[in-house]
């Protein structure tokens, strides 16, 4: 038996849980099984919304897009892009059930990136006790964790203050973890050594994961490049390639304008890391409205049947006309996002040269620069190559 090698992380130690059988000449049958078939990614996010987390729930907004990003190219052993599923937990808000240990569950497991955005959009600071021993455990005994071990599943929790606060102790929380096999990670908000002193490496020690520390006030510099204009012109014509269907389909299609606008409010950087997440089919699927993306998932047949969940403009359409318009639909938005993603490209080598000529200027850490780090690090874990 052969066991993975010891990486260090922010200062500490992870161990893979991994443990691969080595075998000289393996059949083709052996080699299939080491496949994961239906490759998943789950991530809670657990943000402290006590009085002093502006600046966290800012740097959540932004990091969203980055890290769904970054999840989107996950590669599995040649298997299918693996599913993303987020769900958002919150703390430390003193108007919460406070037989919850002031616990509030966001939204469960999801993979519709534009609720997602909204709710932390929505998020507002609220001095109170921080129990992080307790949202951990209360989100691994709430959320569908995916029972697959070779399933990457993992817990991010940020704030501030002494982590031993509330009744529930959290080695309690992190003995569940590594019982369902759920990395638990933990961002200090602050100077790293009062980290340490109020035990925020603790929880990162018993979860096998990482404990980092950022400064929650931070603000990376909104860079500005020449293809900026041209990919807010592209993402007007994505959104022209969607046709809405179904009960709720007007109120999502208006919900993605809506984080258009507020995402490009907080910052350009923002603005063009949501452009880039919308143009991947892999992470942005909103087949339960959109008869594009339906199509593409094999359920158009379904989302159209009852001619009375069709926008008016389809509605006196026979199903094989509804199926050319909805075809053509989908090769302008392919091209589409062919353009987005290779401009996107061209965005992302500017800015990174930019980098390097003013690299003299220290960076700051923050939750998005530190969420991607772990994550890339942690995904070799299941066999999940980031690059």
């Amino acid at each position: 038996m052969k066991l993975k090698s010891i990486l260090p992380i922010t200062g500490l130690v992870i161990v893979s849980s991994l443990i691969f059988s080595s075998f000289t000449s393996p059949s083709a049958t052996e080699k299939k099984k080491k496949f994961n078939a239906d490759p998943k990614i789950q991530v809670a996010i657990l943000l402290d919304v006590s009085g002093s987390m502006d600046g966290l729930i800012e740097q959540a907004k932004a990091q969203l897009w980055n890290m769904v990003n970054t999840l989107g190219k996950a590669k599995c052993d040649g298997a299918a892009a693996p599913k993303i599923e987020i769900a958002l937990y919150e703390y430390g808000r003193s108007t919460n059930d406070v037989k919850a240990g002031y616990v509030k569950q966001i939204n469960s497991f999801i993979n519709d990136m534009d609720s997602l955005s909204e709710n932390l959009f929505s998020l507002r600071t609220n001095g109170g006790d921080e129990y992080c021993g307790q949202v951990i455990y209360t989100s691994l005994q709430q959320l569908q964790w995916d029972a697959n071990p070779e399933n990457y599943k993992v817990i991010f929790i940020a704030g501030n203050e002494d982590f031993l606060q509330g009744s529930l102790h959290y080695t309690k929380a992190c003995t569940e973890a590594k019982s369902k096999g759920i990395i638990v990670n933990t961002i200090y908000c602050g100077d790293r050594m009062q980290g340490i002193r109020e035990h925020w490496n603790l929880a990162g020690e018993c979860g096998n994961g990482s404990f980092t520390s950022i400064n929650q006030n931070a603000k990376e510099e909104d860079i500005p490049t020449p293809y900026d204009s041209l990919l807010v012109t592209y993402n007007s014509s994505l959104n022209n390639t969607y046709i809405t269907y179904g009960f709720a389909g007007a109120s999502y299609a208006a919900k993605q304008g809506k984080m258009d606008v507020a995402n490009a409010q907080a910052s350009k950087k923002q603005q063009m890391a949501r452009i880039k997440t919308k143009a991947n089919a892999k992470v942005y699927d909103n087949s339960k409205w959109d008869l594009v993306d339906a199509n593409n998932k094999g359920v158009l047949a379904e989302a159209i049947a009852d001619k009375d969940n069709l926008p008016d403009s389809l509605k006196n359409k026979s199903k094989e006309e509804i199926k050319k318009i909805v075809d053509e639909k989908g090769k302008q938005r392919a091209a589409v996002n062919q353009q987005i993603t290779e401009l996107s490209a061209k965005r992302d080598a500017y800015i990174a040269d930019y980098r390097k000529k003013q690299a003299a200027t220290k960076q700051e850490n923050t939750m998005e620069t530190e969420v991607e780090k772990i994550i890339k690090e942690q995904a070799k874990r299941y066999r999940m190559q980031i690059d």
